[in-house]
């Protein structure tokens, strides 16, 4: 399904030619001129086609790094099918399991919604983003009403307008300059960026990883941005206090490197105590913290 390219880069042109037009990759560089761009970040810099991909249609599968995040999976009871899948693959594991020489069964392979990409932040103000809105985003996108594109693009707002869970401070950037905003308003100024980075050109697959060592981010506050599903690039960011981060080294039994960004909940007594995590951990709510790897596809801000 094609979006209406021709009025998209009608709209990107002119935000790009008036006098005071900053691209997102400059707006980076004056607001943050001390935090390097991420290697991911620089990817969804530049247009690539605008198309919205319906991976719902595939079969879920927990046998790779989930890009969901530990917050919104609370409400996840988990199915016999999610279970054994998981006993296939790492999807959560404790704070202990980062020892230097740890094996887990991960799949680092890229989402396919990762190829879409930022607009800059006068071209996304300019299209609605909103639920009371949906017959004219579905026309500014030629999407018709009924379509698999539609009910994604529907889903991705609905989660967004969602109420914040337990009050905590949510929000959906459909920018890259509104999303450093966001983490700068959130954190301070002297914030950085981090992500997972795969070391390898090929698409990687489901393997056995070993832990080459962990070192614990020395930080009591982030921001997570979790990219979600639409016709260009937007994130789903909020502010988390009950968490610990981890940059972890890993290495692939075919030799792929990897520096993964590891999230641990230290909060999860209020879980439903039926989640998919304590299945298969074996461990019960508010004893131990519980973990897992964010995705490529994933940003978290870190004060310095």
């Amino acid at each position: 399904m094609k979006i209406n390219l021709v009025h998209f880069y009608t709209l990107l042109s002119v935000a790009l030619v008036v006098s005071d037009a900053v691209t997102p990759e400059v707006y980076w560089k004056l607001v943050l001129p001390d935090s390097p761009m991420p290697t991911i970040v620089k990817d969804l810099l530049y247009p690539t086609g605008m198309r919205v991909h319906a991976t719902h249609k595939e079969k879920p599968g927990y046998t790779k790094v989930q890009p969901e995040t530990l917050k919104t999976a609370c409400t996840d009871t988990g199915s016999e099918d999610q279970f054994i899948n998981n006993m296939n693959g790492t999807m959560y594991f404790l704070e202990n399991d980062l020892l230097q020489g740890t094996e887990m069964k991960l799949n680092f392979g890229k989402n396919k919604n990762q190829k879409l990409s930022f607009i800059p932040r006068k071209v996304s103000d300019s299209i609605p983003f909103s639920s009371n809105k949906l017959p004219h985003i579905y026309n500014e996108f030629s999407v018709t009403p009924d379509s698999i594109e539609a009910k994604i693009i529907k889903q991705t707002i609905d989660e967004c307008e969602k109420k914040d869970i337990q009050g905590e401070d949510t929000t959906c950037v459909t920018s890259l300059e509104s999303m450093v905003d966001f983490g700068i308003a959130r954190l301070g100024k002297n914030v950085k960026a981090i992500t997972t980075e795969v070391k390898t050109k090929k698409d990687t697959s489901l393997q056995i990883y070993k832990v080459e060592g962990a070192k614990k981010v020395n930080s009591n506050e982030f921001v997570i941005c979790h990219k979600k599903n639409y016709a260009y690039a937007v994130f789903y960011c909020h502010k988390s206090v009950d968490i610990r981060v981890y940059m972890v080294s890993l290495v692939g039994v075919d030799g792929t490197k990897v520096n993964g960004v590891a999230v641990c909940s230290t909060d999860t007594g209020k879980w439903n105590p039926n989640h998919l995590a304590f299945q298969v951990l074996n461990v019960k709510p508010a004893t131990v913290p519980i973990c897992n790897f964010l995705s490529e596809d994933h940003v978290t801000w870190v004060p310095y």
